[in-house]
C-alpha cells in the first residue's frame, strides 16, 4: 500500500506561517486531537496523567499509517494535508503546516502505535530525542495511538514556566471542549490521571453543547441558521439572561475550526444591544461555513485567526441573523423609542369624546403664609434666632456635614487644609478586599444560613474550579455541599445577602478569570475578585451615613490608596491647588 506523507517542497514550506507548535500540554492535545480528526477517526480517547506533564496519549479508529508514513511524519514540513502551493489557498483540513509532530517530537518521549485500514501489519516507533526505533507487533486495532511522554524533559527552563495542574488541565479541558464542540458526529473521551472527565457519544450539536456546559443550557439556547452566497451560518445563541461577565461561552468556528475574530464579536455584541445588562457578554456556539478559497487560516501559528475576503458583509450577514433569531424567539426591546407610550389610546377608545378634566382651585391658598406646623419654617426661624448667620458672616466654624456625593460616583470629604475626592466603587473594593484576605487567611468569617438551600448543576470545568477553591471560598463564609455535579448551598457571607447568589458563586467558578500572575496566591485572588463582584457601583446614590462609613473604613485600610487591582481610589487638593483656579480672578 503506498504511502501518503510527503515532504513539502521548499516554495511552499516558506510560505507557511510556522510558528512554535508547544506552549503548553494543551497545545500538543490540540495538534493530536486534530491529526486524529483528519484521519476520519470516528472514536477519539485521550488520556493525561499530571495535567499532560508526564502523558499525554491519544487513541483514535482512523485511517493509520504505514511504517514509512510513521517515520516521516515526525520530519519537518511532512504532511499528507496538502501537495503545492495552490492547496495552501484552499485548506479544508484541521492542520496542514506537518510542523506538529516534529515540534513535540523535539521536547519529549513519543511512542506511536499504527495500524493502517486493509493491513494486518501493526508498526511501532519509539523516539527518544534523536534515536529512532521502529519494530513490528503482532496485533492491534485499526487506527492509531501516539503516547507523548516527559514533556520539555530536555527544555528544564521552559517547563519551569508550565503552570499548576490545577490550570494546566483546564487549558486541556478547553482545546477539548473547542474540537469535541466542532465534532458532534466523532464520540470522545476524556480522562486524567485514570477519572473519567468526559464521555461524548456521537450525538447532534445540541445534545453536545448540554453534554459539556449542563442541562441548564439547553433550555436557553435559541437555533441560529441563515444562508446567504457568502456564508452559511448556523448553531445557537444564548438568551440574554444566560450572559456573563466573561466571554466564558463563546464559540465561534469557520468550517468547523476554532477561531477568534474581534470584527465577528463585535457584530455579535452589537446585535444583543439593549439586551444586556452593563458589563455582561452574550454567550454563542456559531459555525460558518465559507468557501476555502475566501479565507486565509495562514496568517497566525497557532490557526485561531483568518483573514477574511468580505469582512464588512460577513459583519452584516452576522448582525443581521442573529437579530432575526432574538426576533424570531421575541428577545428584543418592546419599546419604540420614537413613541410616547402614554399618548396612545385604546382602540375602543378612539372614538369616545375627551372629557375636560375637572380642575380643583383653592381660592384661599397663599404661598407666603406660613403654617404653624411647619418643620422647616421652624427650624430657619431656630437658626436665627441661634445667630447662625451671623457666624457665617463672621467666618466662625458651623457645625454641618463634611462629607457629600457628587454625580452618584465620588465621595468629598476635607480635612483642616485639603479636599479628598473619593472614587466610591474602588474605596469599597479596598475595604472589602482587605475583610476577605482576613477571612481566607484567619478562618474567622461568619455565614448566613438560607432559609432555603440553592442547587446549581456544575459543568466539568466549574467543577475541576471549585475543588481548588472550595478551602478558600469556605473561609470567607460560603457553606455547601456537593453531590455528584450539583453544588447544594446552605449558607453564604452576609455582605451578599442582597446580591444574586447564584450568579456570584457561578462567577467565582469562572475558570477564565484565574490568572495567579496579577496575584500574589489563589487566596489573594479569590479576595479580588469577590471584591470586585460585591463593591458598590459608581452611579448609586449613597446616603450620608454610607458615604461617612466607606470614608471610614478606607482610612482604616492598611493601603487606602490602591484598589486591589492597583487603580488609585483618592486624589488630594489643598488650598494652594485650588488658588491657582482662582489667580486671575
Amino acid at each position: 500500500m503506498s504511502d501518503i506523507i510527503k515532504i513539502l517542497p521548499a516554495e511552499v514550506s516558506n510560505k507557511i506561517a510556522a510558528g512554535e507548535v508547544v506552549q503548553r500540554p494543551a497545545s500538543v492535545v490540540k495538534e493530536l486531537l486534530e491529526n486524529s480528526i483528519d484521519a476520519n477517526s470516528t472514536k477519539i480517547k485521550l488520556i493525561v496523567k499530571d495535567s499532560g506533564k508526564t502523558l499525554i496519549q491519544v487513541v483514535d479508529n482512523g485511517d493509520g499509517m504505514t511504517k514509512n508514513d510513521m517515520k516521516m511524519s515526525f520530519m519537518k514540513h511532512a504532511t499528507s494535508k496538502i501537495k503545492d502551493i495552490d492547496d495552501v489557498f484552499s485548506i479544508t483540513s484541521m492542520g496542514f503546516r506537518g510542523e506538529a509532530l516534529a515540534s513535540i517530537s523535539s521536547i519529549s518521549n513519543i511512542e506511536m502505535i499504527s495500524k493502517k485500514k486493509g493491513t494486518d501489519k501493526t508498526n511501532i516507533i519509539s523516539l527518544e530525542g534523536d534515536n529512532i526505533v521502529i519494530k513490528e507487533s503482532v496485533f492491534s486495532e485499526e487506527g492509531t495511538s501516539i503516547k507523548v511522554m516527559n514533556l520539555f524533559y530536555n527544555v528544564p527552563a521552559r517547563r519551569n514556566f508550565l503552570k499548576s495542574d490545577f490550570v494546566e488541565l483546564r487549558h486541556i479541558i478547553d482545546s477539548f471542549n473547542r474540537i469535541a464542540l466542532s465534532y458532534p458526529d466523532i464520540e470522545f473521551n476524556l480522562i486524567n490521571n485514570d477519572e473519567e472527565l468526559f464521555y461524548l457519544k456521537k450525538n447532534n450539536l445540541r445534545k453536545r453543547i448540554s453534554s459539556i456546559f449542563g442541562r441548564k443550557i439547553d433550555e436557553n439556547l435559541i437555533p441560529l441558521n441563515e444562508k446567504t452566497s457568502l456564508a452559511k451560518i448556523s448553531g445557537f445563541i444564548l438568551k440574554p439572561q444566560l450572559s456573563k461577565k466573561s466571554r466564558t461561552n463563546q464559540f465561534l468556528f469557520v468550517n468547523k475550526r476554532y477561531i477568534k475574530s474581534q470584527f465577528l464579536n463585535h457584530s455579535i455584541n452589537n446585535a444583543y444591544d439593549g439586551l444586556l445588562r452593563d458589563g455582561y457578554f452574550p454567550g454563542y456556539f456559531i459555525f460558518l461555513e465559507i468557501n476555502p478559497t475566501k479565507i486565509d487560516v495562514n496568517v497566525h501559528p497557532n490557526k485561531t485567526e483568518i483573514k477574511f475576503e468580505d469582512e464588512q458583509n460577513l459583519y452584516s450577514i452576522m448582525n443581521s441573523a442573529i437579530k432575526h433569531s432574538l426576533g424570531i424567539y421575541q428577545i428584543t426591546p418592546v419599546l419604540d423609542f420614537e413613541k410616547e407610550a402614554s399618548m396612545e389610546l385604546p382602540y375602543n377608545s378612539q372614538k369616545n369624546l375627551i372629557k375636560e378634566p375637572a380642575i380643583e382651585v383653592d381660592s384661599g391658598f397663599n404661598p407666603f403664609e406660613k403654617e404653624k406646623n411647619n418643620d422647616d419654617w421652624q427650624e430657619l426661624e431656630s437658626k436665627i434666632e441661634d445667630g447662625i448667620f451671623d457666624k457665617i458672616n463672621n467666618n466662625e466654624e458651623v457645625d454641618s456635614p463634611k462629607i457629600f456625593q457628587v454625580f452618584n460616583k465620588y465621595i468629598i470629604t476635607t480635612t483642616g487644609s485639603s479636599v479628598i475626592i473619593v472614587d466610591q466603587s474602588l474605596a469599597h473594593q479596598r475595604i472589602l478586599y482587605e475583610q476577605f484576605l482576613k477571612s481566607s487567611v484567619n478562618n474567622s468569617s461568619k455565614s448566613q444560613k438560607l432559609i432555603f438551600p440553592i442547587e446549581i448543576e456544575l459543568t466539568k470545568n466549574q467543577e475541576i474550579v471549585l475543588a481548588e477553591i472550595k478551602d478558600i471560598i469556605d473561609s470567607i463564609g460560603f457553606k455547601f455541599t456537593v453531590n455528584e455535579r450539583v453544588v447544594i448551598i446552605n449558607a453564604i457571607p452576609p455582605i451578599i445577602s442582597d446580591n444574586p447568589i447564584e450568579e456570584i458563586f457561578e462567577d467565582l467558578l469562572d475558570n477564565n478569570s484565574y490568572n495567579l500572575k496579577e496575584s500574589f496566591s489563589l487566596s489573594d485572588l479569590i479576595a479580588k475578585k469577590m471584591s470586585k463582584l460585591l463593591s458598590i457601583k459608581n452611579d448609586k446614590p449613597l446616603k450620608l451615613k454610607e458615604q461617612q462609613t466607606i470614608i471610614n473604613q478606607l482610612f482604616s485600610c492598611k493601603e487606602p490608596k490602591l484598589s486591589p487591582f492597583n487603580k488609585q481610589i483618592f486624589v488630594t487638593l489643598d488650598r494652594k491647588d485650588l488658588d491657582k483656579n482662582f489667580l486671575n480672578g
